[in-house]
């Protein structure tokens, strides 16, 4: 019942290898942290969190260069929380000023589909992220709020946010996968398993003052990846 498939596309696509740390390398495949996000695009609710079970390889992985203007600095965060609360004027930063070129290797053509669920987090969880549990509703525990919701604005093509893969010049179109409806084949369908290493999961937001990142071995097996829960033993922080 809270199983949702998902179908993206798109023209390009980039999952930054944290490793590189000044050109753009991407993952070959999408991470599930970039999976959440798509998700999380058309469907957002405190009370709940993505959890993606399976990544599908539709399209074959295929990369290509490219140049991309980006800036070369960006604004502290120290700076952006005092602007917030009012006691110090941000400093702009203008792109024409700070503008840097930087190569990146990124995908081309890609194609996923997404298995995912969600969970209903616990008051306790909802305090650890920050999130007032007073204004939580009490159709908020309900699970067939939540998936009719998710799927009445994905069927309609509606999102709180054009999702993308990855950056935001690369937008991912979408189109919900219903029931009954057979899945799309991978074009690795009978390729056995290939191993693609360690691949950032997502960040443990579980902490807000010590935000981590989360790491998993990922395995391409008959062109499906399949995703750990974020709380087993092989998802490593």
């Amino acid at each position: 019942m809270k199983g949702v498939k998902l179908r993206v596309w798109g023209d390009y696509a980039c999952f930054t290898r944290p490793e590189m740390k000044v050109e753009r390398v991407s993952y070959d495949v999408m991470t599930p942290s970039a999976a959440r996000g798509i998700l999380e695009a058309i469907y957002w609710k405190p009370s709940i969190r993505w959890v993606i079970k399976a990544i599908h390889v539709i399209r074959p992985i295929s990369f290509t260069n490219i140049r991309r203007n980006e800036l070369a600095s960006k604004i502290s965060f120290s700076n952006a929380k005092s602007a917030m609360k009012g006691t110090k004027d941000l400093p702009p930063l203008f792109i024409e000023e700070d503008r840097q070129q930087r190569a990146a290797m990124v995908l081309k053509r890609v194609e996923y589909l997404i298995e995912a669920e969600f969970e209903v987090l616990s008051d306790e969880q909802m305090v650890a992220k920050g999130y007032d549990v007073e204004k939580r509703k009490p159709d908020d525990l309900t699970d067939g709020k939540h998936i009719d919701q998710f799927r009445r604005r994905a069927r309609d093509g509606r999102c709180f946010k054009q999702p993308v893969f990855g950056c935001r010049e690369f937008p991912a179109n979408f189109e919900l996968i219903e029931d009954e409806e057979a899945l799309p084949i991978s074009c690795y369908a009978d390729e056995g398993e290939k191993p693609l290493g360690w691949m950032l999961y997502d960040m443990d937001f579980n902490n807000p003052n010590d935000i981590r990142p989360m790491f998993f071995q990922a395995f391409l097996r008959d062109g499906v990846v399949e995703v750990p829960h974020p709380n087993s033993e092989e998802v490593k922080r």
